[in-house]
């Protein structure tokens, strides 16, 4: 059985499945993998363990970062910022209809990964091999959605925190405006949109809860008895598990939920 790992690569993030040959690794190690696109910096997310021989390894982890690849990898991030203003400038020349989000090189800078979003199909042919003969390298072009390039570039949410997604979401959910209703949440898209413009990611993390909790409450406008008598539920809190109704005489009570009945 081999022995693999997961390791981050680059700066979106990809888990790859990797070869940890005969290292003993633990998670956060930085280290240098071989890959399809040449050696690349990656971080370990688990310890290695033994899979199953039909897994195939994406990559062979030759070593854990030494100082000497440290440097390295700095003089790659000089490099990247110097990269970053030539395909910027080769965009405005070329006319492209597209938006560059960064460039990253890989560990021996052969290959230069560039990061865009377009909202159509590009035709990168001349443009890559222009850029190419310019940088001396090859260049991999990488469309991606605005929420992965919100997870690569990073920044602080409304809640004064990194973006879940630039610090520890792997994958995206679907969010829909729904998980905000649930929440009893005001309906506002502005504040309830994130960095991206899309629905935030956080709105998905207690949706669970609020629909597991909401099955316990009756539904609004039902009538329901309650130790005053009859009444028609105008609202429900899931965290206090208090019921508002409404008498007919126009009254507003609040009983917990225990004390009501459905008629």
């Amino acid at each position: 059985m081999p022995l693999l790992t997961e390791v981050s690569i680059r700066k979106n993030m990809q888990i790859i499945q990797c070869d940890a040959g005969e290292l003993d690794l633990d998670p956060t190690d930085r280290v240098l993998v071989e890959t399809e696109h040449g050696p690349e910096v990656g971080l370990v997310c688990q310890k290695e363990r033994f899979v199953k021989e039909d897994i195939k390894p994406e990559g062979k982890i030759v070593r854990i970062l030494g100082v000497e690849d440290i440097e390295k990898i700095k003089e790659n991030r000089t490099k990247e910022q110097e990269a970053i203003k030539i395909v910027h400038q080769k965009i405005e020349d070329s006319e492209i209809e597209m938006h560059l989000t960064t460039v990253e090189f890989n560990f021996d800078r052969t290959k230069l990964f560039v990061y865009y979003t377009a909202e159509n199909r590009v035709d990168f042919r001349d443009f890559i091999k222009s850029l190419g003969h310019i940088l001396r390298t090859r260049i991999q072009m990488v469309q991606i959605g605005v929420r992965d390039e919100t997870k690569m570039l990073g920044g602080l949410g409304i809640c004064g925190r990194a973006f879940c997604c630039a610090s520890f979401l792997r994958d995206f959910s679907t969010i829909t405006i729904d998980m905000a209703k649930h929440q009893d949440i005001a309906l506002n898209i502005q504040k309830l949109s994130g960095h991206c413009g899309r629905l935030l990611c956080c709105l998905n993390y207690e949706e669970n809860f609020y629909v597991g909790e909401r099955k316990k409450f009756p539904r609004v406008g039902s009538n329901v008895s309650t130790p005053q008598g009859t009444a028609s539920v105008v609202s429900f809190n899931c965290l206090s598990h208090d019921v508002a109704v409404k008498f007919s005489d126009g009254v507003l009570k609040t009983f917990k939920l225990e004390q009501i009945k459905s008629v």
